[in-house]
């Protein structure tokens, strides 16, 4: 009796979970993109390491790191009207099939013996032009796959489930292909993924959204949408720590392949277990968002997760031992996506969909956007005050930000609340308590 109340509240719990897989757009697009992001993860961790052993600088990582991410910070508002104004649909198909076409040039030059570092640069740029459209256009999307609002948080947070679950197996494939192949096949792979997100979004049946024909100028329309999500005051908190925690954090990605060979003493499988690890615990961060029933409580989520983000830096940069790493690249990997994903829902949450894109841009600038100043920056301080001493930085400035976040806290939650109500996805007489007790 008890084992089947037991299995019950099992089922129960899964079907909480998992039920935006209740809309056919969004099976399809998980299926396909959880095997294209696979592969992506498998490039990203090919791609610095054969930076590395071409040249064996940790400035040109940084550079390389660079080049993928800058076109995200200048492109993403342009990006992000283009959202708004055509068939978001339409983008994303355009978008996977230039990422599959970047991802086979760069196998076709490794193959062929020729490739070098201002291949890989000028490549990834090209990536980073792609990144700047497919992010706020992916992101708006799924609005339109899950259909309901009070569904939107568990379909990202199964996205980004999907991604930290090809974050775990990507790396630790890319690490063993590495060590047997070379990082060419990797790139191959990386192309050959792309057929399957492509076939599935050919496969949905999407019902055109209605779009409003503006004949305004695109920067007009850049303006409208910087002044919605900055004269927000819990937007913009969200974006600025956001934007704090890629820009000073998530430089440790940059780093790694040299924390692993010149701290750890490993190759390419230590690599790529240091970054399994993070996906692991990315993953777990994702479920635990996908298991909750609605909104309440999300948006206290946001600076703990910084500070736990913060806190595990600090640890690695003084770890010295493989196993201690592995457990603090969990802790570290859960930070990260705990906050990334909430923000990313309540900002969804809250959003005018006319404005939807211009404001995902500005997500992206912020998660994606800023990271190219954070590896050129970790580069350069790698190269003065050493790896280590980079991440210890980092780390401080996550926690620090996490506690000025903190301190504004309750006025925010008081601006947020008044929002959530409006859009009935919380009961009016729970607000008062919930002012003062949670988000």
């Amino acid at each position: 009796m008890a084992s089947a109340k037991f299995d019950k509240k099992i089922l129960e719990g899964l079907k909480i979970i998992f039920r935006s897989f209740q809309y056919r757009n969004y099976r399809l697009f998980f299926g396909g993109q959880s095997i294209s992001l696979i592969g992506t993860w498998i490039q990203r961790i090919a791609t610095p390491w054969l930076v590395y052993h071409l040249t064996g600088s940790v400035l040109l990582l940084g550079v390389v790191g660079f080049a993928g991410q800058i076109p995200t910070f200048i492109i993403a508002p342009f990006a992000g009207v283009l959202t708004d104004r055509l068939n978001r649909y339409h983008i994303l198909i355009g978008t996977q099939i230039a990422a599959m076409i970047q991802a086979l040039i760069l196998a076709f030059l490794y193959f062929a013996g020729i490739i070098e570092i201002w291949h890989i640069v000028l490549l990834n740029i090209f990536l980073g032009c792609v990144n700047a459209f497919d992010t706020p256009a992916r992101q708006s999307f799924v609005i339109e796959m899950v259909e309901k609002k009070e569904d939107l948080g568990n379909a990202i947070a199964l996205n980004s489930s999907m991604v930290n679950g090809a974050r775990l197996l990507g790396p630790s494939i890319a690490g063993i292909l590495i060590a047997f192949t070379g990082e060419g096949i990797c790139f191959l792979l990386n192309g050959i993924s792309y057929l399957f997100v492509i076939a599935s979004l050919l496969l949905m049946k999407v019902t055109p959204r209605k779009i409003i024909r503006k004949n305004t100028h695109v920067l007009k329309e850049m303006k409208e949408g910087f002044s919605y999500a900055f004269d927000f005051v819990p937007m913009k908190y969200i974006i600025f720590l956001l934007s704090l925690v890629s820009l000073m954090g998530m430089q440790y990605t940059v780093l790694m392949p040299v924390f692993a060979k010149e701290i750890m003493h490993g190759g390419s499988h230590t690599f790529g277990f240091l970054m399994g690890a993070s996906g692991l615990g990315a993953l777990t961060g994702a479920l635990y968002l996908a298991s909750k029933k609605n909104i309440i409580g999300l948006f206290r989520i946001i600076p703990l997760a910084a500070g736990i983000f913060g806190l595990g830096l600090i640890t690695l940069s003084f770890s010295r031992f493989f196993l201690l790493s592995l457990a603090v690249m969990v802790i570290v990997g859960l930070g990260m996506m705990l906050q990334m994903a909430s923000s990313n829902t309540i900002l969804q949450t809250i959003v005018d969909d006319d404005k939807r894109g211009r404001v995902m841009s500005f997500y992206a600038m912020a998660f994606m956007g800023t990271a190219p100043f954070g590896s050129i920056l970790a580069g350069g301080l790698a190269k003065i005050i050493g790896v280590s001493n980079t991440i210890l930085i980092g780390g401080i400035s996550c926690v620090l930000g996490a506690l000025i976040f903190v301190r504004k806290l309750p006025e925010l939650n008081k601006m947020i609340h008044s929002i959530y109500v409006g859009l009935n996805l919380i009961p009016q007489e729970i607000v008062p308590e919930i002012q003062t007790t949670t988000d």
